[in-house]
Parts: C-alpha cells; sequence; structure tokens
C-alpha cells in the first residue's frame, strides 16, 4: 500500500475511505477528522474548558492527547470505579500519561468517596455492573465539570461504540434514547454540562493506531464486568458488515444523524429539576444517582444487621440479591 499524501509506504488502511497513510500523515488524517467534528458540530471553542473524562483507555487517551495538541484547554477527569486490578492498571496508565505530557488531571474515587465500589453499588441494589458504572460515570462526570467551571465534557466515544448503540437501540426502538444519541448534547439546566463526542467521526481501529504512532502506552484489557454485554456482540456483528461492505459503520450512523434523528428529536421531552438531595439535573424529585447510593447504603446497612443475629433468627435468604439483567442499550 502506498500513502495517498506522499505516495510512500503506507502504515494504516482506511478501507470505508478507501485510502491508506504513512504515520506522519495518518496523524494529519486524525486531526483532521476531529476537527471537523469540533466545527462542523459546534462542540467547543478554544475558549472553552474541556473536561474529557479518561479511562486509562486507547480512546479516551488519544483524545485528550489530539485536544491537547491541537490547543484546546483540556483537562483529564479519572474516576475510580474500584474494579480489582483492572482499575489499577487503568490508573496507572492514565497518570502515566499525564506525567509524560505535563498535562493537569483529576481523580475522583467512588469506594473512597461513597463508602463501596461499582460492583457493590450494582450487588446492593441489583443492578449489573455495566449500569451501576455507567450511572455513576455520567453523574461524576458532570458534577466534577459543573462543579470546577468547566463548560464542556468530552467523552472518547468513536465510531464504533456509536454505530452500535445505536444498532442496539434500533433492535429494541428505543425512541427516546434515540432522540438522545447525537454527538452534542447541549446544556438544559444551569447544572447541567454540554457533552460532546468528538471522535465519533473516528473508527475504533484508527483510535489504536493513532494511540500506537503517539507512544501512548494504554489499558489493551476490557473491563472484566463486561463479559457478555450486548454492545460487543452488536459490535461483532457490525464488524461482520464492516469487513464485507467498508464503510457500513460510517453509513448508519451518519445516515442516523443526517436523516433519522430529526424523525425522533421530538421524543426527547424531559423536564429536568434539581435533586432535592444534590441538586444535580433529574427527571425525578430525587436523581439516580442518589436512589442507587441510598438504596445501597440501606441494603448494606440490613445486611450488618443480619450478620448479627443469632443464626437461629436469621433471614433466609442474603438481602444483596443477583444482578438483574441490563437495561436496552443507550441506558
Amino acid at each position: 500500500m502506498r500513502c495517498q499524501r506522499c505516495r510512500g509506504d503506507a502504515s494504516v488502511e482506511v478501507r470505508r475511505h478507501h485510502t491508506a497513510f504513512c504515520n506522519e500523515h495518518f496523524i494529519e488524517f486524525f486531526d483532521r477528522q476531529v476537527e471537523r467534528a469540533i466545527e462542523g458540530e459546534r462542540m467547543f471553542t478554544r475558549d472553552d474548558r474541556v473536561l474529557v473524562a479518561v479511562s486509562g483507555g486507547k480512546d479516551s487517551l488519544a483524545l485528550w492527547d489530539v485536544l491537547r495538541r491541537l490547543g484546546y484547554t483540556a483537562t483529564g477527569l479519572y474516576i475510580n470505579l474500584g474494579i480489582g486490578d483492572y482499575s489499577q492498571e487503568s490508573y496507572r496508565k492514565t497518570v502515566a500519561y499525564a506525567d509524560a505530557q505535563g498535562a493537569e488531571l483529576l481523580v475522583a474515587d467512588i469506594p473512597q468517596d461513597y463508602g463501596m465500589s461499582v460492583e457493590e453499588f450494582a450487588r446492593a441494589t441489583r443492578r449489573v455492573s455495566c449500569s451501576a458504572c455507567g450511572l455513576s460515570k455520567r453523574y461524576l462526570f458532570n458534577r466534577v465539570a459543573v462543579d470546577r467551571g468547566f463548560t464542556v465534557v468530552a467523552t472518547g466515544h468513536n465510531l464504533d461504540d456509536e454505530a452500535a448503540v445505536l444498532f442496539g437501540n434500533l433492535l429494541h426502538w428505543q425512541t427516546e434514547y434515540l432522540a438522545r444519541q447525537a454527538p452534542v448534547l447541549p446544556s438544559t439546566h444551569p447544572r447541567l454540562a454540554r457533552k460532546v463526542k468528538p471522535l465519533y467521526r473516528i473508527a475504533e481501529r484508527e483510535a489504536a493506531a493513532y494511540a500506537i504512532i503517539r507512544g501512548i502506552d494504554y489499558i489493551v484489557d476490557e473491563c472484566p464486568n463486561s463479559v457478555g454485554a450486548k454492545s460487543l456482540l452488536y459490535k461483532e456483528a457490525l464488524n461482520l458488515l464492516e469487513q464485507a461492505a467498508p464503510g457500513t459503520k460510517q453509513s448508519l450512523y451518519w445516515g442516523f444523524l443526517e436523516r433519522g434523528r430529526p424523525l425522533v428529536a421530538a421524543q426527547d421531552t424531559a423536564v429536568l429539576r434539581d435533586c432535592i438531595h444534590c441538586g444535580q439535573p433529574t427527571t425525578a424529585e430525587v436523581c439516580a444517582f442518589c436512589r442507587m447510593t441510598e438504596r445501597a447504603a440501606e441494603r448494606m446497612r440490613v445486611r450488618r444487621a443480619a450478620a448479627s443475629v443469632p443464626p437461629q433468627d436469621a433471614p433466609a435468604t442474603d438481602p444483596l440479591q443477583p444482578a438483574v439483567p441490563a437495561p436496552p442499550a443507550g441506558e
């Protein structure tokens, strides 16, 4: 293969564009795609303070790196979920990048701040781990952004991620989730930061290539709690289609944004109010995160009380029941 720009040896093939690039010109291609996403969707400007959600993986570290290289004011936020060795390793990768680049990194620690890990939250509230994890991250990303004065939260969701979520939502006709699936979710509440996805034009394989070329050391392993997740199944199905017809994912997602989303946008009719406990925006009196943490704390109190009862008076079943099935894609 030859680089489309310089005709030298190509190192990265971009099949959906029927082209290939050498390392130098692939980075230029990557930069252009990110800039087109930011400018085309009016995500933010260089006057904005951007909080980048970083996990130690290729996508979030690549996003943080490219935004900083392009001159945006980007601070990383790492959330310790308390998932054993996986969280420890992802934290090490994130800190290593921040130290090497002299980048500002904020850290939120769920076990330290809330007394239990997301896995313990999941067990105590009969959720699957991915549900408790997603809820916790969305809550903390927004809370830290608003409390620290950031105007926007950027996540590393790539084209593969967005196409897989869209595929799952279409299979189940989750119109309320379809209405909220977009590269930009504007702020609709004084304490709600704008959410953006600058990598929506970048394929997962391209994000990995960028990280390798840039020498970014990232955690390769998937989260152990993601085993069996429907989103991975949807990705596998789309990968088969992409292999046979390059550009399938791009056509699906970009086509939805252009022609499908305007038809379902009216489904997003949620009215936000302040959570009576934490003040964060919610559609209910108490936000989902506060409900989860309060329910988990209560169940832990019940469990400790049960453990102190003599064996003959102990309850027949453990109050911490197995998790229920995962919610539909997009929750």
